[in-house]
């Protein structure tokens, strides 16, 4: 499916080789009779362009960072882009404290578990169960890794009631399902034009026997196939407490962060999930309490 190509700058060079003013304009933020008052203004005080239009009235400092980001090229999309679901936060609020907290904790994985030279690339986002938040961090999480500049692949591993293809408003079609099942192949995977680095492969048609393509040792293949082109693989699995299918992954994955959510998930599944993980010689690198 093609997404709706957003207003925003992908040549680095390119754009931070441009005045803030020509990139709002040419974004349709500013009209050329505003930026030369903006530019009046700049030069009689002498301060900066973003303060003279904030003074003006004529922009918002969400215009400023939009033409910021646009220069030091961190893809994110304006509030009128409807080409994917306003839930991934990353994307269209990235100044936001709760995406502030998905950096902090971008930068805890960074530290504890991802190193590429250690062939450690691959994260499991679990929780014991359903509605925790699981599939909110996940794709949340591979978008700033993405905006780090780091090549990001998310993997829609629930194969119960996917939920990847919905937020990145993709068809459900070709996907996890049907390349483990051997009806398709790594050109399921889909860039996200408007993230620059992030791709996502989804799902694919609901199977009636998701744990056996799990379990099969084509999955790990694949992972490692999928690793030699990505920095980054966050995979997104089905409430544990409820399936095997998230602890089969994994162990597959090398490693689990695991999800839960305030006021929701109870202390024993909670502890019974990281118990079973360990068990399995998955490494547990951390949890996330959510608040959803």
């Amino acid at each position: 499916m093609n997404l709706m190509e957003p207003m925003l700058y992908r040549n680095a060079e390119a754009a931070s080789d441009r005045s803030i003013g020509a990139i709002l304009i040419d974004a349709g933020r500013l009209t050329t009779n505003g930026a030369e008052s903006i530019l009046r203004l700049q030069k009689k005080h002498g301060i900066r362009f973003g303060d003279a239009a904030i003074k003006l009235k004529l922009l918002k400092e969400d215009d400023i960072r939009f033409a910021l980001a646009s220069q030091f090229d961190y893809p994110y999309l304006p509030a009128s882009d409807e080409s994917l679901s306003h839930e991934l936060v990353a994307a269209y609020q990235p100044f936001s404290p709760v995406v502030e907290q998905l950096r902090a904790l971008r930068s805890q994985l960074m530290l504890r578990w991802f190193d590429a030279q250690a062939e450690r690339k691959t994260l499991a986002i679990v929780s014991p169960g359903g509605g925790e938040g699981r599939s909110f961090i996940a794709a949340n999480l591979a978008i700033v890794f993405s905006q780090l500049g780091e090549r990001t692949l998310l993997i829609d591993a629930d194969l119960r009631t996917p939920r990847q293809h919905e937020l990145f408003k993709l068809g459900n079609g070709a996907g996890l399902s049907g390349l483990l099942a051997g009806r398709a192949n790594t050109d399921a995977v889909i860039s996200v034009p408007g993230l620059i680095g992030l791709s996502v492969l989804p799902a694919g048609a609901v199977p009636p026997n998701p744990q056996e393509l799990l379990g099969r040792p084509l999955f790990g293949d694949t992972l490692h196939t999928l690793g030699r082109d990505f920095d980054v693989v966050i995979i997104d699995t089905p409430a544990a407490s409820d399936y095997a299918d998230a602890q089969t992954v994994a162990v597959r994955a090398g490693a689990a962060l695991i999800v839960a959510s305030k006021d929701q998930t109870s202390l024993p599944d909670f502890t019974e999930l990281a118990h079973r993980l360990q068990q399995s010689g998955a490494t547990l690198v951390g949890s996330v309490l959510s608040d959803l």
